[in-house]
């Protein structure tokens, strides 16, 4: 049985999560294990980007998604540091993730960790397929008091 890595900041859940988990799994083969590795709050706030849902909360939504085999929170100072513990045979990349590939494989073999890394070029896409598309239409609606009372 192969492991598959994938990672994320998986804020606020959309079909487009779900489709990238399904799609990194199936790299593996049909008896794949599906690892998830969440970015810490910490990790995401440097990026310059404040995360909606908690880091804990984050992890227990995407433990419960249906591809997800073992979902764990990241180092917040070596994103290598749980390689090293899980040990993958495959790092899936989703198709918006700003890694370059290369740069990836060469400092994994520089630690010492043997894994592909492989890109999922697959994407779902729809009308809020993204975190952020989700935040600006929230902000762009008009909410009466009847609405905000029913939240």
């Amino acid at each position: 049985m192969k492991t598959v890595m994938a990672t994320g900041t998986f804020d606020i859940i959309h079909p487009g999560h779900g489709f990238f988990l399904e799609e990194a799994k199936k790299l593996g083969g049909r008896d794949a294990k599906l690892v998830v590795v969440l970015a810490r709050d910490s990790t995401v706030r440097a990026r310059k980007r404040t995360p909606i849902i908690s880091e804990r909360q984050r992890l227990e939504v995407v433990r419960m998604l249906k591809p997800v085999d073992e979902a764990y929170l990241g180092s917040e100072t070596d994103m290598f540091e749980i390689v090293h513990r899980i040990k993958p045979d495959i790092i899936a990349i989703g198709p918006d993730q700003k890694f370059d590939v290369d740069e990836l494989r060469d400092e994994l073999r520089k630690r010492g960790l043997e894994c592909e890394v492989k890109r999922v070029s697959a994407y779902l896409k729809s009308e809020l397929d993204s975190t952020c598309k989700i935040i600006k239409k929230i902000r762009s609606m008009d909410f009466d008091e009847n609405s905000l009372r029913n939240c």
